[in-house]
């Protein structure tokens, strides 16, 4: 059994290898050389440690464990971002890159992940079933965290008004994350479906399979942590060595890097006919991104010696703005728990425009087109909207989003 992760591991491990040898040694090199090689550092531990977090769901149990994995298995973001958002405290030029990462990480979450996942799903679907399908079908446990992603996606409105991260709507975020974990913790568990390294790591002996798991989470974090630095630095240099905006590949490079893993297990998952669970998964990830991430940035930069909050200029500000309405257009295409194809592709065109017309206007012009779609589809589903927003705080909010699901299809056309 151990024969079959010789392979993966050691790729991985290989890879790794130049970025711990530079970071200990401290060797100088060309920025594009850095970036390559503590980017490269962060994509091989990234995938090591989601393997481990996947595996690791065979000896704990609940949904409490489940969610501290989908922390464990965001890291290297965090620890990129956080960096960012820490050095900003005395650096404040540091803040844009804080706030690019994280909006960039949102929609690339949102925009590709959440899109590509669906299509391929309902591809995978119609070559086993023979028809098209038109949307993928969430399991209703799921509704719990789209409420919690929509509470928290109103909340964060307060940014792009304020021109700020407060360390109070920090720490408020944070506790609603904390309020998160406890209350995915009461929920039913289902065996986990692992699939790659994971599935083989999942099938070892007992105590081997967790001393196994361990030492990938040990090791996998210290190469993260010792990559994260470095490699933002290689970012910024590159680009103004360059002459391409830092802002663009901070929010897109660094971002496209750390979550890697998660999106290829996903598009796994969605391969292997099991499309509501590797959207589930993402769910919970930008849940994660709302609370816990949007939460740790002006704790991070009152730490590193700033102030109370992150002030943002107006190009974050409209980043933000962008962020926010696309969330919100994701929220109201699930509300029904059922994710159609339109919004998917919707979604991804959007995502895609976005690089066609980079400038301010055009931000402000999508954010319009994202709030537009988003009110017509809440309209639409505004049976569903309640019972969504109230989830988190009820006990089985399941039954009465039964009920409007049976409403409205007795209504549709």
């Amino acid at each position: 059994m151990f024969a079959r992760l010789i392979r993966p591991l050691g790729l991985c491990l290989i890879l790794a290898l130049p970025a711990l040898v530079f970071r200990l040694s401290g060797i100088e090199s060309d920025p594009l050389i850095l970036l390559a090689v503590f980017g490269t550092g962060v994509v091989s531990a990234s995938f090591v440690l989601a393997w481990a977090a996947e595996a690791a769901q065979v000896d704990i149990s609940g949904g409490l464990a489940i969610a501290i994995l989908a922390v464990i298995a965001v890291l290297p973001e965090y620890a990129v971002d956080l960096y960012f958002a820490f050095t900003a405290g005395s650096r404040p030029e540091y803040v844009a890159y804080a706030a690019a990462n994280m909006t960039g990480s949102n929609r690339l979450l949102l925009g590709l992940g959440w899109s590509l996942v669906v299509l391929i799903a309902l591809a995978v679907a119609k070559r086993r079933t023979g028809k098209s399908i038109r949307a993928l079908t969430l399991d209703s446990g799921h509704r719990v965290e789209l409420g919690f992603l929509a509470i928290a996606s109103v909340i964060a409105f307060a940014i792009p008004v304020s021109a700020q991260i407060h360390v109070a709507l920090g720490v408020g975020l944070l506790a609603f994350f904390g309020f998160y974990l406890w209350k995915v913790s009461r929920g039913d568990t289902e065996e986990p479906d692992l699939v790659g390294p994971a599935a083989t790591i999942g099938a070892l002996p007992r105590r081997q399979r967790r001393v196994l798991v361990v030492s990938l989470f040990i090791g996998s974090a210290l190469v993260i942590l010792a990559c994260a630095e470095p490699f933002a630095d290689a970012l910024i240099e590159t680009g103004a060595q360059l002459g391409i905006d830092e802002f663009l590949l901070v929010q897109w490079l660094a971002p496209l890097a750390s979550e890697a893993p998660e999106f290829i297990i996903a598009i796994l998952f969605a391969l292997r006919g099991n499309g509501a669970a590797a959207i589930g998964m993402l769910i919970s990830a930008k849940v994660n991104q709302w609370t816990l991430l949007v939460g740790s940035l002006p704790v991070a930069y009152l730490l590193g010696g700033g102030g109370v909050a992150l002030h943002l200029d107006g190009r974050q500000v409209e980043e933000f703005l962008l962020t926010a309405t696309q969330t919100l257009l994701g929220i109201a295409a699930l509300l029904a728990l059922r994710f159609p194809r339109w919004a998917a592709w919707t979604l991804l065109g959007l995502f895609a425009v976005q690089f066609v017309f980079p400038g301010q206007e055009a931000r402000y012009v999508l954010s319009g087109v994202y709030a537009a779609l988003a009110l017509g589809a809440f309209v639409y589903h505004r049976r569903h909207l309640l019972p969504t927003l109230a989830a988190p705080f009820q006990d089985h909010p399941d039954e009465q989003a039964a009920k409007a699901a049976e409403q409205e299809s007795r209504t549709a056309p």
